[in-house]
C-alpha cells in the first residue's frame, strides 16, 4: 500500500446502497472512529456499468473525493465477482454449471464461469475503465481485484480449458494415464476428447482427476486475477494490487502459490466457534496469512492484512448468528495485529436495509451510532492509533507445514475414513501449540527451514521426492520433526507409496505402518500416558524408532502409538493417532522442549494468549486475556494501550488486552 505509518482500519464501504446525504454522515462517523482505509466498489458492477459499454462513474468520483478530503484512503475494487443482470442475460453460456450438470441462474453473487471467454472479456473491460479513470486518484492506496476467488464450474468452456491444462501438465495421454492409474476400472484414455470434468458419476470418481481439477481451477482463477492485475499495474505501477483470500474446504485455490502474484496478502477470516475455539481459529487464520506472505516474500517480515472479518457476530455452522461479547471485537482485531496484520478491516461499514446479507455484522449496525457496537468501533480505532509503532516479525521457532494439494486429496471419496482432513489436523496441532503458549509459523513445502528448530507435518498426505528431500535434510542437519498419521502416504498424483506407510517418510521416522485402523465416530483409543485418542489408529512396526507412548486395550494393546527416532543430528517423532487436546498439548510441549523451544511467556495462565513481535532494537509483547476473570501475567514494559509501566507482572482484567513495549538491553 502507499506509505502510511498508521495501522490500517476500516472495512467494506458500499455507498451505492445509500443516498448521498448518508455518505457525509458516514465520513463523519469514520473520522470519529479514526477509520483510515475503506474498500469501495466490490459489488457495484451494475451501478458502474448499467448497460454494456455505458458507464456511470460520477457517483464514484464524488465518493472518492469525499473520502480523500477526510484523509481516508481507498482500496478500490474491481466488481467482477458479481456480474450485472444484463451480462447473464446476454451470455447464458457463462453461467456456472454444477457437477450434476445443472446450470445456475442469476440472482446471487458469483454467477459466472471464470473459464468462459465472455466473462473474462467483460471483467477485463470494466477493470480497464476503472484503471483509466482512477489509477492516479490520490485516494486510491490499493487495488482490490474481484472478491474471494473460489467459484468453480463444469460447463463446456471449463471442459475445453481443463483438457488444455491437462495436456500442458502431463504432456501426452500416456503421462496422464499413468498419473491417474486409469487401468483401474477400464478408464484408460485414448483421445483427449474422452476426458471431461469430474461430473457426478455412478460411484467413486477417479482421485487423480479430482486432484487435477482442483489444481486446474486454482490456476484458472489465478489467470483471471493476473489479467486484471496487469491492466491495473500498467495504468500505474506505483499502486499495489491484491485480492482477498477466502478460507474454506470449498475453495480450489492454492493460496501459497498465489502469494507470489499479489503485492500484499489479504485474508478474510470468519471464525465459526463461539467459545475459546474462536480465538484459536483466529490465531490459526492469522498464522496462515503470515505464512503465505512470507512464502511470497521469503526475506520479508510476513506482513499481511486482515481484509474482512465480522465486527460483532460469529456465524456458526448451523446458521445461528452469535453476538460477540463486549470487548471481543477489540480482542479479535488486536490478535490479528499481534500475528502480523497491518491493521484490521471489517465487512462491513454500515449494515444494509435490504438484500441477502441485511443482517450481516457491521461497524455501524442498524441501531446506528448510538450503539454498543459503534462505541466499540471507536474504542478499537483509538487502540490501533496507539499501536502505530509496532513493526517487525512474529517470533517463532516452530514451523507447521500446510499443503493445499494434501487438503484436496484427503477430501476424496474412497478413503479409509470420512473424517480425514488435512486442515483439521493442522488446526489440531496448532490448537495444541496455542494452548501450550508456543508460537509457530505456518510454512509451505520448499520454504526456508533454517530459522526453525521444530517442523510439524500434520497429515501431509502427498509427499513427492522433492518434499521428502527437504524434510530429510532438516532432520539430518539437526532439526526436529513431528509427523502425524497420513503423512507421506501418497505421491503428488495421489498414488500410494508402496512397501508400507508412511511411504516417503519411513526412513526418517524409523517406523513402518502395516495397517490402518480407523475408529468409529464414538470410539476412543487409550494411550499409556493417560490420554485418549480418536479418529485413527495404526499397526506401527519399529525400524529404528523407540516407543514414547503405546495403545492400551483392544487389538493394539502394547503397540506403539507415539515414537521417537534419532536421524542424523536431529530427531523425528511420529504420531499415529489424533490425541485429545490435553494429551496433544502435553506432547507438543515435550517435543518442543526437546528441540529447545519454550513458551512465549512462561508462567502465563491458561487462556491468556501471548505473542511477541520483534523489530530493529525493539520488541512488543501482546497479551490477550480470553478468560472471564483477572489474570496475573509475568511481564515487563510499557503498555502502549494505557501508558502504564509494568514491572514484574501485569494484572490483566477479564477480556482485556495489553501490548507491552519491552525493555531493551
Amino acid at each position: 500500500m502507499r506509505e502510511d505509518p498508521r495501522l490500517r482500519y476500516g472495512g467494506d464501504y458500499n455507498p451505492e446502497q445509500w443516498p448521498a446525504q448518508v455518505w457525509r454522515d458516514d465520513v463523519d462517523l469514520m473520522r470519529r472512529a479514526r477509520v483510515n482505509l475503506v474498500t469501495v466498489g466490490v459489488f457495484a458492477w451494475s451501478r458502474l456499468e448499467p448497460e454494456p459499454g455505458r458507464y456511470t462513474l460520477d457517483w464514484l468520483d464524488e465518493v472518492l473525493d469525499l473520502l480523500h478530503a477526510a484523509d481516508i484512503q481507498v482500496v478500490l475494487a474491481t466488481p467482477t465477482a458479481s456480474p450485472p443482470p444484463w451480462f447473464s442475460l446476454a451470455h447464458p453460456d457463462a453461467l456456472p454449471v454444477t457437477a450434476d450438470g445443472v446450470r445456475l441462474h442469476h440472482g446471487s453473487r458469483d454467477t459466472y464461469c471464470a473459464a468462459a471467454p465472455a466473462y473474462r472479456a467483460a471483467a477485463a473491460g470494466i477493470t480497464g475503465v476503472l484503471a483509466a479513470r482512477y489509477a492516479t486518484h490520490p485516494a486510491v492506496a490499493l487495488w482490490h481485484v474481484h472478491n474471494e476467488y473460489g467459484t468453480s464450474c463444469h460447463c463446456r468452456h471449463t471442459e475445453v480449458a481443463f483438457r488444455r491444462w491437462l495436456a500442458e501438465r502431463h504432456g501426452d495421454l500416456d503421462g496422464l494415464n499413468d498419473a491417474w492409474c486409469t487401468s483401474f476400472w477400464s478408464q484408460h484414455y485414448t483421445d483427449w476428447a474422452q476426458i471431461g470434468t469430474p461430473r457426478a458419476t455412478q460411484y467413486l470418481p477417479n482421485p487423480g482427476q479430482l486432484l487435477d481439477f482442483r489444481r486446474f481451477w486454482s490456476d484458472t482463477l489465478l489467470a483471471a486475477y493476473t489479467e486484471q492485475r496487469d491492466l491495473l499495474r500498467a495504468a500505474n505501477p506505483r499502486v499495489p494490487v491484491t485480492t482477498n483470500y477466502v478460507l474454506g474446504d470449498w475453495v480450489p485455490v492454492d493460496h501459497a502459490r498465489w502469494a507470489r502474484e499479489v503485492d500484499l496478502v489479504a485474508v478474510d477470516h470468519y471464525p465459526s466457534a463461539v467459545d475459546i475455539r474462536a480465538e484459536q481459529q483466529s490465531a490459526l487464520g492469522a498464522d496462515l496469512a503470515r505464512g503465505w506472505a512470507r512464502h511470497g516474500d521469503p526475506d520479508g517480515t510476513g506482513a499481511w492484512l486482515l481484509m474482512e472479518t465480522a465486527p460483532n457476530l460469529i456465524y456458526t455452522p448451523g446458521g445461528r448468528m452469535h453476538t460477540k461479547e463486549p470487548g471481543r471485537l477489540l480482542r479479535h482485531a488486536l490478535g490479528h495485529v499481534a500475528r502480523g496484520s497491518l491493521g484490521a478491516m471489517f465487512f462491513q461499514w454500515r449494515a444494509p436495509r435490504g438484500g441477502a446479507e441485511r443482517f450481516h455484522s457491521a461497524l455501524v449496525p442498524h441501531a446506528g451510532a448510538d450503539s454498543r457496537v459503534y462505541r466499540e468501533t471507536v474504542r478499537l480505532g483509538d487502540a490501533l492509533a496507539r499501536l502505530a509503532e509496532v513493526r517487525g516479525t512474529v517470533e517463532a521457532r516452530i514451523a507447521v507445514a500446510v499443503d493445499a494439494a494434501s487438503s484436496w486429496a484427503l477430501r476424496h471419496p474412497g478413503l479409509p475414513s470420512p473424517h480425514l482432513d488435512h486442515h483439521e489436523e493442522v488446526a489440531a496441532v496448532h490448537r495444541a501449540l496455542w494452548r501450550a503458549g508456543l508460537s509457530c509459523d505456518v510454512t509451505v513445502g520448499g520454504d526456508r527451514l533454517d530459522r526453525y528448530a521444530l517442523l510439524v507435518l500434520p497429515a501431509h498426505y502427498l509427499v513427492d521426492e522433492r518434499t521428502a528431500e527437504w524434510v530429510y535434510a532438516h532432520v539430518h542437519g539437526g532439526g526436529h520433526l513431528l509427523a502425524t498419521y497420513l503423512s507421506g502416504v501418497a505421491d503428488a498424483h495421489a498414488r500410494v507409496h508402496l512397501d508400507g506407510y508412511p511411504g516417503a517418510l519411513r526412513e526418517v521416522l524409523g517406523v513402518r505402518v502395516e495397517e490402518f485402523h480407523p475408529l468409529a465416530d464414538d470410539d476412543e483409543a487409550g494411550l499409556s500416558d493417560g490420554g485418549t485418542a480418536r479418529i485413527w489408529t495404526e499397526t506401527v512396526r519399529l525400524t529404528g524408532a523407540r516407543p514414547v507412548a503405546t495403545y492400551t486395550g483392544g487389538p493394539l494393546a502394547g503397540q506403539p502409538a507415539v515414537t521417537r527416532h534419532r536421524f542424523g543430528a536431529g530427531t523425528a517423532w511420529y504420531l499415529s493417532t489424533r490425541p485429545d487436546d490435553a494429551t496433544y498439548q502435553r506432547l507438543v510441549t515435550r517435543v518442543a522442549g526437546h528441540a529447545g523451544v519454550g513458551p512465549v511467556c512462561p508462567g502465563a495462565p491458561a487462556g491468556v494468549e501471548a505473542v511477541r513481535r520483534r523489530g530493529p532494537g525493539a520488541s512488543w509483547l501482546f497479551l490477550l486475556n480470553h478468560t472471564d476473570r483477572t489474570q496475573r501475567v509475568p511481564a515487563d514494559g510499557v503498555d502502549l494501550l494505557t501508558g502504564a509501566t509494568v514491572v514484574g507482572g501485569v494484572d490483566l482484567p477479564a477480556g482485556a488486552v495489553a501490548v507491552l513495549r519491552e525493555p531493551t538491553g
